[in-house]
């Protein structure tokens, strides 16, 4: 058995450790904040496809929130919020984490079922710069998801050939 270790920053993290993800450690009120925008992002097509929403549903289940506050999230789905209500609500973040991964995922709910739209688009640049951030952030995140969804790819294509 082959012993796993992952250097990030310098320094090394054992294999318990790895988990990149650090969505479930947000206080309770960020990770609503977080699940907010991501219902939000679900209607800016005006169309949920089956992979959005499976991504949609894996990032409640990482979010850990309250049975309340996932019932909450569900009357989102059907009448969202405002992105200027969502972004307001990921500005009181304590260190800004919270709105740094809800653009991620935004961004990779966004492209789930395979594109990007010009409407996703120009929200996930409102999303960026309303957070404070570069609006370059979106496309480097976009290349880093078609990355990730490659990755997952090759592992399907190496369980398919064995």
């Amino acid at each position: 058995m082959r012993y796993i270790r992952r250097q990030i920053d310098g320094e090394q993290h054992e294999a318990g450790r790895m988990l990149p993800d650090t969505l479930h450690t947000l206080p309770q009120n960020e990770r609503f904040a977080y699940a907010k925008l991501l219902a939000y992002i679900t209607k800016v097509d005006d169309e949920v496809t089956v992979d959005e929403m499976a991504m949609f549903e894996q990032r409640m289940g990482t979010a850990l929130l309250s049975p309340n506050q996932r019932s909450a999230i569900r009357d989102y789905l059907k009448n969202p919020p405002t992105l200027k209500e969502c972004i307001s609500d990921l500005k009181d973040s304590t260190d800004g984490r919270a709105g740094k991964l809800a653009l991620r995922d935004a961004i990779m709910m966004s492209a789930a079922d395979g594109t990007v739209d010009e409407d996703e688009f120009d929200v996930l640049g409102k999303i960026a710069t309303g957070l404070g951030m570069k609006e370059s952030v979106v496309d480097d995140l976009l290349d880093w998801v078609m990355e990730g969804y490659d990755w997952m790819d090759r592992g399907l294509t190496i369980l398919n050939a064995s």
